[in-house]
């Protein structure tokens, strides 16, 4: 782990927050002090954290303690504040934005504000969100820095990614076609594993690199019915989405992961039951549509993704049509083997 972290008041208990007396006196807690810091990689990309407790620094390190520098940029800043407040655990945040500006509100208590051009943002939680400590790692952590990557470095792809022999494969399609699925079944067969349901395409490559977070896949409930390391785990929080269950890869000696490699090949998932099994050409002015519908409007930072999304393009592009797990994996050792 590449994580440094300072103290100015380690005698200050895990538990420490923004009292209602302190509140009265500044209202808008601008004076509040954040006397605990951090800086972590996710994704290889700078993050220094700022809070007033411990516990969010142990959640940021649950979330990105494995990850190693990998790109060279001043850090992304980040300040959590704990404010007295309700003890159960918040509610689903709702993400509301204008151009370079996103917010995610929970309630009073539990919201996050961001600066995508300034790398900036700022979040308050209450003790239930610190309670949960899965609910403050997703729906705070992670979703404020995965915007900050999604937007300023690198273009966000609604893809799982994974990769046999060096050679990359981004699994495409809506949910509900099995990317999360197909990609733990096919590193359970030995291939390496990158991403579930998230990749992003770096800026300024000539190549088609691809991040994704590699520590952990998400899967939905069904799963536990193909996969015995899904059954019995609890279900996890999300900012949107259907319910999925996560499991942490270093729970998973086999998984081989890493968090980048090259994309040879993009293939579009279409799970139908039932339905005959074969891997066929896929239009590429499709497969331009769907990378293109998650990145950002703004005119100043969509102008870097729309370049990585043009360089995605020049892969090999394929639709998967199946209903077996086994034969859509097989399927896809053959598809790199036959293209070395």
């Amino acid at each position: 782990m590449q994580a440094t972290e300072e103290s100015a008041a380690e005698a200050v208990p895990a538990s420490v927050g923004i009292t209602m007396e302190e509140t009265l006196i500044d209202p808008c807690l601008y004076l509040a002090e954040m006397p605990f810091s951090a800086t972590y990689f996710p994704l290889g990309f700078p993050l220094q954290i700022r809070t007033n407790t411990h516990e969010v620094l142990a959640a940021a390190k649950e979330s990105w303690g494995t990850f190693e520098q990998r790109v060279e940029m001043p850090p992304i800043r980040m300040q959590v504040g704990l404010r007295d407040g309700p003890s159960v655990c918040p509610g689903i945040m709702v993400p509301r934005g204008h151009k370079h500006l996103l917010m995610g509100i929970a309630d009073a208590y539990n919201f996050f504000v961001m600066d995508l051009k300034k790398d900036l943002s700022f979040a308050w939680i209450s003790p239930g969100a610190v309670a949960h400590r899965r609910y403050l790692r997703y729906c705070v952590l992670e979703s404020c820095m995965l915007s900050h990557i999604a937007n300023r470095y690198a273009a966000p792809v609604h893809a799982a990614c994974v990769s046999r022999d060096g050679r990359g494969v981004l699994l495409c399609g809506k949910s509900g076609m099995g990317k999360s699925t197909l990609a733990f079944g096919c590193a359970r067969a030995g291939w390496t594993y990158t991403s579930d349901d998230a990749s992003y395409l770096v800026y300024g490559r000539s190549d088609r690199q691809v991040l994704g977070r590699c520590n952990s896949i998400r899967l939905r409930p069904s799963a536990a019915d193909l996969f015995s390391e899904v059954k019995g785990r609890p279900l996890t929080p999300r900012m949107q989405g259907k319910p999925s269950i996560e499991i942490e890869t270093r729970e998973l000696p086999a998984f081989q992961t890493s968090v980048e490699t090259r994309a040879d090949f993009m293939v579009f998932l279409n799970r139908r039951p039932g339905a005959s099994q074969e891997l066929a050409p896929f239009p590429r002015e499709l497969a331009h549509a769907y990378l293109k519908q998650h990145l950002n409007w703004d005119e100043e930072l969509r102008r870097e993704q729309v370049a990585s999304v043009e360089r995605m393009l020049s892969a090999e592009i394929y639709e998967l049509r199946y209903h077996d797990l086994a034969w859509a994996i097989d399927r896809l050792e053959h598809l790199v083997r036959e293209n070395r």
